[in-house]
């Protein structure tokens, strides 16, 4: 994996770069395929990279024209479509910071990661399945919303929310002058300019603002890239989120890098994504183990051509052997490969190669990405250090400090072994954190909500073994001796207040909780 075979050959380690690099290297092979929406007059959206390139620097001129300043922070809350990727590269193209937040998100949450950041600008979907996240942001939060508010439009016809600008009409903002303005700021990014803020959830339940730099963010996303070999000849499925590091640093980015057509996926199930493949001929598809687990255990699977398929690549729990081997052997995917990561360094810690077997690549989350080294502490936790770490959390010195020791060493609260050929094994989590369908859900943030539920007195959750999600939440309560409550109640009021990944699936009331010494709950004593 040279590490500088694709950075080498831009101008600054930098989004703006990249996708100027993209634009001159293959100005006419496709970027990115999008036929979900059937949107007029753009039923069917296929861009080639210089298109895609002119697409961004019309959103960066747009943003320009709507005062938006170089520096400020942009944020974005969409699901996968070709808007993101436009949207996130001209926000960087404008000299700005990108705010991705999780779709899954209540506008309750997500207005105070707005307002945290001070983000000066808001792209914000439209209707979609169930929710208006625009309209509700603009109904709940007027007061506390930027002055400008994009809106992403899925279907015709919908009427644009009193205080939001729609796409094409945001767009039309565009003037050559403002072009102007956009092309100078791409090309005054700095490799140490803060690429983007990725919100990641602490044990004390408050969600901390992870800052990175253009540098770190695409050293990581060509690290990643470089190891699943990446080509423009590769057609890269993407189901993964785009708010989450796999879909946006191991997915947009490396793409851009290595010039890999897109195929955004808004809406996950087994039969869209067998479709997808077969009619895209996908070649690269990422995502949780659980993902394909359901594709595996799919009795329609015979029906689709997914003979395509090159690479998987997944993580972010236990990978049974037996799901590589399937994914080998049902499906004919020449190489599998797992990996570990974190917000906190870009998404990349450790990697699989595809020359590692399947005991390894089911058992261990392979050794070190380049620039990237790993060591355990004392207790055994996991630490690493090197070029993908990032600068520090969002105005919080303090918990920069405790995660980040004075010799640089990230301290990434898993407890692991490290074998003798430099495999990172992950055995336990010194956090309470757990991971259900791919997402990081922090206990103490679930329980803080819980506690403001009347007749509650305290809380416990815990993950729980879950056949689909890998991990889902079961709340353990002690409650008032009045309390009307039962674990109905309880579930409808946590889905009232959090998204949904985070909403316990069980509710399991107590006399008591098992403590230690010192008062503390003891988790690992609750069944």
């Amino acid at each position: 994996m040279a590490q500088t075979s694709q950075l080498g050959k831009l101008s600054a380690i930098t989004t703006p770069a990249a996708l100027a690099h993209a634009a001159h290297s293959w100005p006419d092979r496709i970027a990115l395929i999008d036929d979900q929406w059937h949107l007029s007059p753009q039923p069917h959206v296929e861009l080639t990279w210089s298109q895609l390139r002119d697409a961004a620097r019309d959103f960066a001129a747009a943003l320009v024209a709507s005062g938006i300043e170089a520096g400020d922070r942009v944020a974005l809350w969409s699901p996968n479509s070709f808007h993101w990727p436009i949207a996130a590269l001209g926000i960087h193209c404008a000299g700005a910071t990108l705010v991705p937040l999780n779709t899954r998100y209540t506008a309750n949450e997500a207005i105070e990661i707005i307002e945290r950041s001070g983000a000066k600008g808001v792209v914000v979907s439209g209707p979609f399945l169930a929710a208006d996240h625009c309209a509700e942001l603009l109904d709940k939060h007027r007061d506390a919303m930027p002055n400008l508010v994009v809106r992403v439009p899925f279907s015709a016809g919908e009427a644009v929310p009193d205080g939001a600008v729609d796409w094409d009409d945001f767009l039309s903002r565009a003037t050559p002058d403002a072009r102007d303005e956009a092309d100078r700021r791409a090309a005054a990014v700095s490799e140490d300019d803060i690429c983007d803020i990725l919100f990641t959830s602490g044990t004390t339940g408050k969600s901390k603002g992870v800052l990175a730099t253009h540098r770190q963010t695409m050293t990581g996303s060509h690290g990643w890239g470089a190891n699943a070999a990446l080509s423009p000849d590769d057609r890269y499925l993407m189901a993964n989120p785009y708010f989450h590091t796999f879909g946006y640093k191991a997915g947009i980015l490396p793409c851009v890098l290595f010039g890999v057509t897109m195929v955004p996926l808004a809406v996950y199930s087994p039969e869209k994504s067998m479709q997808m493949v077969a009619e895209h001929r996908i070649t690269v598809f990422p995502g949780a183990p659980t993902i394909f687990q359901t594709i595996l255990d799919d009795p329609k699977r015979s029906d689709h051509d997914l003979s395509s398929l090159r690479i998987v690549i997944t993580g972010a729990a236990i990978v049974p052997v037996v799901l590589v081997e399937r994914l080998q052997h049902d499906i004919g995917v020449d190489t599998v490969i797992t990996a570990y990561g974190l917000t906190e360094a870009s998404g990349f810690v450790s990697t699989c190669t595809p020359d590692d077997d399947d005991e390894t690549v089911a058992n261990t989350c392979g050794r070190a990405f380049p620039g990237m080294e790993i060591t355990l502490s004392d207790a055994g936790e996991v630490l690493a250090r090197g070029e993908m770490v990032m600068v520090g959390y969002l105005d919080d010195p303090e918990a920069t400090a405790e995660t980040i020791d004075a010799d640089g060493w990230l301290h990434t609260g898993d407890i692991g072994t490290i074998d003798a050929r430099g495999n990172l094994k992950i055995t336990d989590r010194l956090k309470d954190m757990y991971i259900s369908g791919g997402f990081n859900v922090y206990p103490a943030e679930i329980e803080q909500t819980l506690a403001r539920l009347d007749g509650v007195t305290e809380s416990a959750v815990i993950g729980v073994p879950d056949d689909r999600l890998g991990e889902v939440g079961r709340a353990y309560l002690t409650v008032r001796e009045d309390a009307d409550l039962d674990e109905a109640k309880v579930i409808d009021y946590a889905k009232e207040h959090l998204a949904n990944f985070k909403v316990p699936r069980s509710v399991v009331f107590v006399d008591q909780f098992p403590r230690n010494a010192s008062g503390k709950i003891l988790k690992r004593n609750l069944t």
